[in-house]
Order: C-alpha cells, then structure tokens, then sequence
C-alpha cells in the first residue's frame, strides 16, 4: 500500500504542477504497458482478457489504454462493457434483498448464460449479437453483430468479469486483470484517507455530471456498494494475475475544484455525512489543480469529463 503526503503533493504541484502530472500518470502508464506486453505475448493462448475492478477504480479507462497500447503494437482488440449484458430488474429475482430491495451490485442482475455464451463464441471466432442495456429506460436493446478475427483480442471490462460464476470457463483462455486505488493520501496530522474514499470522490463527481444524482444519494448508494464489493468482488481478486494501482497523485488535488464547495453544502455534522466531512478534511489540505491542466486521455477524464477515449 502506497502512501502519499499531501505535503509532497502540494509542493511538488507549487514548483512545477505539469511535472507532477507527468509523473504520477507515467506511474499509471508503466504498470499498464508491463500488463499490456505480457498480454500481447500470449494473445494466441489467451484470445480474451478479463478486466474487473470495484466501482470507481478506472475500469473503462485502463481497459481502453490497454486496448490503445496493443494496437500500437499490432495487437488489434476490442473492448466490451460488461454492463451491456444487464438485465431489468423485474427479471431478475434472484438479485433482491431479503427486504425486496434491487441489490443492484448482485451479478444475478446480468444474463450470465448469455454472455458465457458469448465469450465462448467469441473465443472460437463465431459471430454473436450483441446486446446493448439502456439504464435510463431500464430495458434491453440490439445492438451490432460481431465476431472476433483470429489474433485479435477481446477485453471485457466489469465489476464481476473475475467471478466464474459471471464468466465461466472463460479462465481457461483468457488473462485477468484486477484494477483499483491501492494508494492512501496523508494529512499533516497524520490522518490517512482510504483508497476507497479516493473511488468515492470519483463517483461523486461521475454522479453529478453525467447520471443526475446528488452527493447525498451518491452517499446513500456508497454503504450497499461497498458491501457488494466485500460480497461479489473482492473474493475474487486472487485469480488476477495483474494488479494495477489506478491512483495518480494529483487527482484529488483536481478533483477539490469539483467537490469542494459541493460537500461544504451537504456537511451537516451528523454520522449520515461523516464521510463528506472526511474527504472534506483533506481537500481543504489540498491546493488546487485546474482542470485545463489534466491531459485528455488521463483517467481523471473518466469522471471528469473531456476524455478523448471512446469505445
């Protein structure tokens, strides 16, 4: 576990904030590039790579930048979200609580034979079609056909691409990567703030942007997303064989032009905000980055906005 000092983040930024930048996305870039050439290496064995991670841990993005790197090097990919392959709620009982409720981190809320099916296809070069889950309508749709070229690489990315109950024996000819923040930031006072709190800034802001909610219902969400984690995610992160540490040193420090004054609003002081005041604590420790200064295909643009990447 990485610890950064917000003391050496703020100094490193005052003397030169486009040399910080470059560094810590040259951290994240280095351990992509090692994952990437190794995948490539066995691309013929292993025709399909598996990529999971909780929720906030920079999936689409990493999976993306993998996919950029192989093509660089000949390696030609695609890359298919996980998500596609949801379910409407009503159509799946077997994802609700013990009180009724959509457990919406369950991987019963997918069409697990279909989409076994489909990297079982896909592995063998046969054509499939694909399906494509409006959220906002909450129903499935069609989407293209496709059908995987020989030498090519499919990279699905997901929260529960590791879990063989999701993925099937996909294990037998795919790689597994496991992404997530492993890096913890340190106040003066020695407080350190949990990776998981750096995820939770990132889905407060992806939140707000682009899916209408309000930092107090990203907050409501938080406590059954965790426990999805512990439950549906975690306990298969050991059949990864890479690991990427997602965390770029300065992003909280871009994120503080976002979050700041939000979170002040909903802090009341009471134990449902405790986690507001937490974050708070440390953006206030933090200067500033602005958000001209993130480079357009960093993955602070996932949840910013302004990312040039694209499926």
């Amino acid at each position: 576990m990485n610890i950064i000092p917000i003391r050496y983040i703020n100094d490193a930024a005052a003397q030169d904030t486009k040399k910080l930048i470059r560094e810590s996305e040259a951290f994240y870039a280095d351990q992509l590039t090692a994952c990437a050439k190794q995948i490539s290496e066995r691309c013929e064995e292993k025709p399909i790579l598996l990529l999971s991670g909780p929720s906030g841990s920079g999936k689409t993005t990493s999976a993306l930048r993998i996919q950029a790197l192989l093509e660089d090097w000949n390696c030609h990919s695609m890359v298919l979200s996980m998500d596609n392959y949801y379910l409407p709620a009503d159509q799946t009982p077997q994802a609700l609580t013990a009180d009724g409720k959509v457990d919406y981190e369950s991987p019963y809320r997918l069409d697990i034979p279909l989409l076994s099916e489909h990297l079982e296809r896909l592995a063998r070069c046969e054509e499939i079609h694909l399906p494509v889950f409006n959220f906002a309508e909450q129903k499935r749709e069609q989407g293209r056909v496709l059908r995987r070229e020989p030498g090519t690489l499919m990279i699905l990315e997901g929260i529960h691409a590791l879990n063989p109950e999701v993925t099937g024996s996909a294990g037998d000819y795919a790689s597994c990567i496991y992404v997530s923040v492993r890096t913890r930031l340190k106040k003066e006072d020695g407080s350190l703030l949990h990776p998981s709190k750096i995820r939770l800034m990132r889905r407060l802001i992806r939140d707000q942007l682009y899916r209408g909610r309000k930092p107090l219902d990203t907050l409501a969400m938080f406590e059954s997303v965790s426990a999805g984690e512990e439950k549906y995610i975690l306990p298969y992160k050991h059949r990864a064989e890479y690991e990427i540490d997602t965390m770029l040193s300065y992003e909280a420090s871009a994120y503080r032009p976002h979050l700041l004054e939000a979170l002040r609003r909903e802090y009341d002081g009471t134990e449902q905000t405790a986690y507001f005041g937490e974050i708070l604590s440390f953006l206030e420790e933090l200067a500033p980055i602005k958000e001209s200064d993130v480079p357009d295909r960093s993955l602070v643009r996932e949840f910013i906005g302004g990312s040039t990447f694209t499926y």
